[in-house]
């Protein structure tokens, strides 16, 4: 007897890709950053992965194709955010309450502010592997100069600096796994709660409005949305509408870089009465920049799954290099199954989006555009500090907006690295973080993140751009 989503015929191949199978990946041209030198130890951890029940359903994925299908049209609005990278020590339940009360309350401003639906989507329960700019990473070990592997995450190895932790660890999989599977019941059964009035504002942590440095005009901008976001929704309790409930008691959806493709496979099958492979590790798996080479193994994997799949696309990407990506990925031109994350940086974005965005719409080729104001404003301070400026994040926001509008395209979708702590990694906002304000509680392994009132701030003012 099947159940829903337990494996099928693992050998069966994606229609109209007959040279395609889950393992096809090895085949593909690749400099790996990284290797796992226990070979026996890999199999045991990938097998184990096969026999585990998915962390997500193919009914699940298939609904939030249409719902980006919608978006892509102008008739929703997709909110992704979350950590740059999780950490299995992180998998505790105000951690995980606190991102998704900060992804929940920034959707309802967008809900308010844009009249459209809004889905979310979480960078966790998966985000456990993270690029690197180099390989390797030298630095004190032992009181003497050593090279280890850099760290890639708790899907790879460990963050401290030692022979041991830094060696990949294919059991780190499995752990993964089971650390992404507790993180999604937890929210599944949060969700299922209500999540206990997230839907009033007079609750949030609001006290951004009252800081000193923000000007009139903004401040009462902020306090006019946040009291007609609660006469809204206090006016549709009241009346005991449905949408309220909606707003509250809500789908979400899951994401992460698939960049460990070992991860990926092991959890890709084929299900009842449905047609192709799933990967069944998240919802909406993506591509970064460094890994979107076309005859690289990331494509080669993803473009056989049924998902939808994110690509980063910076400011290099070629017009004729992009419409060969999407081709790829996408050769039937299916809607809600593309999703392109544009991350210029706010000095390039409005001489480099333009054309890829007229590109497309000649083309006629069904994406979801969204953006990512985060990862192309990255700087370092005088003492070493990685962090981003909250001014450079929102005029990449505004800059992207204005693209759209002038090329008759819609962004359909925002990508945030945020958390809901109260951590400070990246500059400004109406809180007003400064550079001294940086060592209090920087608490990333690898990259800056919005805090809750940056996060918050962030959804005020995107709501406003996409209105005017």
């Amino acid at each position: 007897m099947t159940t829903p989503d337990t494996p099928t015929n693992p050998s069966q191949t994606t229609p109209n890709q007959s040279d395609w199978s889950p393992g096809s990946w090895k085949s593909a041209p690749f400099n790996a950053p990284y290797a796992y030198q226990d070979q026996a130890a890999l199999s045991a951890a990938t097998t184990r992965l096969t026999q585990l029940p998915p962390l997500v359903t193919s009914w699940e994925i298939e609904r939030l194709k249409e719902q980006i299908a919608q978006a892509q049209r102008g008739e929703r609005f997709i909110l992704q955010g979350g950590d740059c990278a999780e950490t299995l020590d992180d998998c505790r339940p105000e951690y995980i309450a606190n991102k998704l009360k900060i992804l929940l309350q920034m959707s309802l401003v967008l809900i308010h502010g844009l009249r459209t639906p809004v889905t979310r989507i979480g960078r966790f329960a998966g985000q456990y592997a993270k690029p690197r700019s180099s390989p390797t990473e030298t630095a004190d070990c032992n009181g003497s100069s050593c090279t280890l592997p850099s760290y890639f995450g708790d899907l790879v190895n460990r963050a401290p600096f030692d022979p041991d932790s830094r060696a990949p660890d294919p059991n780190l999989m499995v752990e993964g796994y089971k650390h992404a599977s507790m993180t999604l019941n937890f929210i599944r059964s949060l969700l299922d709660g209500g999540f206990a009035d997230l839907h009033h504002p007079e609750y949030w942590d609001l006290s951004f409005f009252n800081n000193a440095d923000l000007n009139e005009e903004r401040k009462s901008q902020y306090q006019h949305m946040s009291r007609t976001l609660a006469d809204g929704l206090s006016f549709m309790e009241n009346l005991g509408e449905q949408r309220v409930h909606e707003s509250t008691r809500v789908d979400f959806y899951t994401s992460h870089e698939g960049l460990n493709l070992f991860y990926e496979q092991a959890q890709t099958r084929t299900v009842p009465r449905r047609t192709g492979h799933f990967d069944l590790t998240t919802h909406l798996p993506w591509i970064g920049e460094r890994n979107r080479n076309l005859d690289g193994p990331h494509i080669e994997f993803f473009k056989g799954i049924q998902n939808p799949v994110g690509v980063k696309v910076g400011p290099t990407m070629d017009p004729d290099e992009l419409v060969t990506l999407i081709n790829t990925l996408n050769p039937n031109n299916e809607a809600g199954k593309l999703v392109l994350i544009v991350r210029m940086g706010a000095s390039k974005v409005a001489e480099n989006l333009p054309p890829l965005l007229h590109r497309i719409k000649s083309e006629q080729l069904n994406v979801l555009w969204m953006t990512d104001p985060m990862h192309a404003n990255g700087t370092t301070t005088a003492a070493g500090i990685k962090t981003r400026n909250f001014d450079d994040i929102l005029t990449e926001l505004e800059l992207t907006i204005k693209a759209h509008k002038a090329a008759g395209t819609i962004l359909g979708g925002v990508h945030f690295e945020l958390t809901g702590e109260d951590v400070t990694e990246c500059l400004g906002g109406a809180s007003g973080i400064t550079e001294a304000d940086l060592t209090k509680n920087y608490a990333s392994l690898c990259d800056p993140r919005l805090n809750y009132q940056q996060s918050l701030e962030l959804a005020f003012l995107l709501a406003t751009a996409m209105q005017d």
